[in-house]
């Protein structure tokens, strides 16, 4: 591999340089939980295309997590769907029985799950304490084995066993997981 991508290392768990208090946070909860996970670094990755290439080092997809809400941002979902498949609003919003359903606001990612665009992350429910968000994961992303995510920073991106995080990781945030097919 050339280019920006070439010096990448895989590395297993957490960092040992200091990182942001919410990133150092998700390796809390899984060294926790004893969840083994396998890390990447890398420089801010601001689109799927963008992981292409940490997806051949972990030897995974990372997943799409989309932050959305109704018309009227009564009601938050964060979405994890395979990061090649493509997003059809029509589709979930029938599935869900939600006239429209839009991205939600950065404020309001921010303000529920403590994240920033581009670094959208199942792990950012550890955030939700009042439980104002509900997960949504399609069903071809629990699929593989392992799935790839930001550990609520998008400068590293994890390789967790999907066991793990139905079984573990979502337990320990009180959220519970519902399967839509997209």
């Amino acid at each position: 591999m050339t280019g920006p991508y070439e010096n990448l290392v895989l590395r297993h768990g957490r960092p040992e340089d200091s990182r942001l208090p919410k990133e150092m946070a998700v390796y809390d909860l899984l060294d926790s939980l004893g969840v083994s996970y396998d890390r990447v670094d890398h420089e801010p990755m601001a689109t799927m295309e963008d992981c292409r290439a940490i997806d051949q080092i972990l030897d995974i997809e990372i997943c799409k997590n989309l932050f959305l809400c109704n018309r009227q941002e009564t009601q938050f979902y964060l979405l994890m769907m395979p990061g090649s498949k493509l997003f059809r609003t029509k589709v979930l919003s029938a599935a869900l029985g939600s006239s429209r359903l839009s991205f939600a606001p950065p404020s309001r990612m921010e303000e529920l799950l403590n994240l920033t665009p581009g670094s959208v992350s199942v792990l950012g429910l550890m955030n939700d304490t009042q439980g104002r968000v509900k997960f949504l994961m399609d069903v071809e992303a629990a699929k593989p084995d392992y799935i790839g995510c930001h550990p609520c920073m998008n400068t590293s991106s994890l390789k967790i066993a999907t066991a793990d995080l139905l079984e573990k990781i979502l337990p320990a945030m009180h959220h519970d997981v519902t399967f839509v097919e997209l």
